[in-house]
């Protein structure tokens, strides 16, 4: 998948009457007068849900309106598994888009911020809430960016209990911590269902929060001989997994 990709915001055929959609406002800007795109070239329409539609330009009027015709059939891509998620403790300053941003582009799943003990930011009140929107829209430009027809899903900042939470329903759960003896590229992965994977912050995750995930079935892993920052790690051990599961096979 080459063309560009947009979003939609429904790919229901009732929608698409004669297989045309009209993209317009922030998206049909984007088209018109960023990508500059002109009749006769192919673009593919998503609902960032898996729902997808390939389709050619019939016209681009005015600065933010485009007309894409020929979106007959719909097709849905399925779930990927196992499906991948990422605790990502908060980084500092825009690290936490950077974040987000790639661990999109190589194929993360669920992407959940974590206010850990040791982080310096801290998401509350208005603040939490423009950085958890700033976030998900990162993920959402980024989807698109890397051809995406599936979005992750950014979810609402997480405490230490509920990151518990989700590592006792996984399938198989990951803390990366230098405590761990064993490498992540070597750990038994499930074929199916839910991986989970924490992030600690640049202070490391505290020995209370070790000892919370461990009792929920987590254990300690190393990813390489070398220490990544927190903004970057979260990447890297995805694409080992991915590549490990098959999904990059």
């Amino acid at each position: 998948m080459t063309a560009p990709v947009f979003v939609a915001d429904s790919l229901r055929p009732e929608d698409l009457p004669g297989g045309e959609y009209v993209l317009d406002g922030p998206e049909g800007r984007h088209a018109v007068s960023v990508k500059r795109l002109r009749p006769g070239e192919d673009v593919v329409l998503t609902d960032g849900r898996g729902r997808w539609a390939e389709g050619v330009v019939k016209a681009a009027e005015g600065k933010d309106r485009l007309v894409v015709a020929g979106l007959a059939p719909v097709s849905e891509e399925p779930a990927p598994a196992p499906r991948i998620t990422v605790v990502q403790a908060l980084p500092k300053g825009d690290r936490g888009e950077l974040a987000v941003e790639t661990m999109t582009e190589v194929g993360v799943d669920v992407i959940v911020p974590w206010a850990a003990s040791r982080c310096v930011t801290q998401w509350k009140g208005e603040r939490g809430l423009k950085a958890l929107a700033k976030w998900r829209a990162t993920a959402r430009e980024a989807g698109k960016q890397s051809r995406r027809v599936r979005f992750p899903e950014v979810a609402d900042a997480a405490t230490a209990k509920r990151v518990a939470a989700l590592l006792a329903d996984a399938d198989f759960a990951a803390v990366l911590h230098e405590s761990g003896t064993t490498p992540l590229a070597t750990a038994p992965l499930p074929a199916t269902g839910d991986i989970v994977l924490v992030v600690g912050p640049e202070g490391g995750v505290s020995p209370e929060e070790l000892a919370l995930f461990e009792a929920a079935g987590a254990a300690p892993y190393v990813l390489g001989p070398t220490v990544l920052r927190t903004s970057t790690a979260g990447t890297a051990a995805a694409a080992l997994l991915l590549g490990r599961t098959g999904r990059w096979g």
